[in-house]
């Protein structure tokens, strides 16, 4: 996920107006005028996601016109959305691409895993990427961490259930986006391969 030193991947008000919030473009501000690096960067990790995981709010923020289109954050790639209270069947603008859970992350990054099929499952927002840290679920975060301190917004660590260790992959760097990746420490039971990861 792109996000601020200081820890925000929205500014304040994020909207369907604006999804980032009001200034929080500036985290996105790398892709628009991609070097080889960050080019390199994104396209992999658009090329190894096999299906998505995330919660109502980007949903409802991005989908459609405005947003994604007739596709999700990484175009006809499955989705599964979290929520309590899935929307009017009529009202979504791509069926063939969303799928709403509404019996908790466990099941959602079930379904994704097996849509996935040997592809990775990405973790979209905040919401759906804590739950899944905190159920034990995911096994990597990917950070595009961009040199600028929003003061406010959205964070992505709030409410982490306890110390969470973490080992560094990888790394990489261009002028306007550091990338980190981090291997979840857990135990030597393996969950499949789930990874936080936000590019656009």
């Amino acid at each position: 996920m792109s996000m601020s030193l200081d820890g925000f991947i929205t500014a304040p008000d994020d909207t369907r107006e604006n999804p980032l919030g009001v200034g929080g473009e500036r985290l996105h501000a790398w892709l628009r005028d991609l070097g080889e690096t960050d080019a390199k960067v994104l396209d992999d990790m658009i090329r190894s996601v096999g299906a998505v995981v995330m919660g109502r709010h980007s949903y409802d923020v991005c989908e459609g016109d405005g947003g994604w289109g007739d596709g999700g954050p990484v175009g006809k790639t499955p989705c599964f959305v979290l929520t309590h209270l899935p929307p009017d069947p009529a009202d979504v603008v791509a069926p063939d691409v969303f799928t709403f859970v509404t019996d908790g992350i466990e099941s959602a990054i079930a379904r994704a895993k097996a849509a996935a099929g040997s592809g990775d499952v990405g973790v979209h927002g905040a919401t759906a990427a804590r739950q899944a840290l905190n159920a034990g679920l995911l096994d990597e975060i990917h950070i595009m961490l961009v040199p600028v301190l929003l003061g406010a917004g959205k964070r992505l660590f709030d409410h982490v259930g306890g110390p969470v260790e973490l080992r560094r992959t990888w790394s990489v760097a261009s002028p306007d986006v550091t990338h980190l990746r981090f291997e979840v420490v857990k135990g030597s039971e393996g969950r499949g391969h789930v990874r936080a990861a936000k590019g656009a």
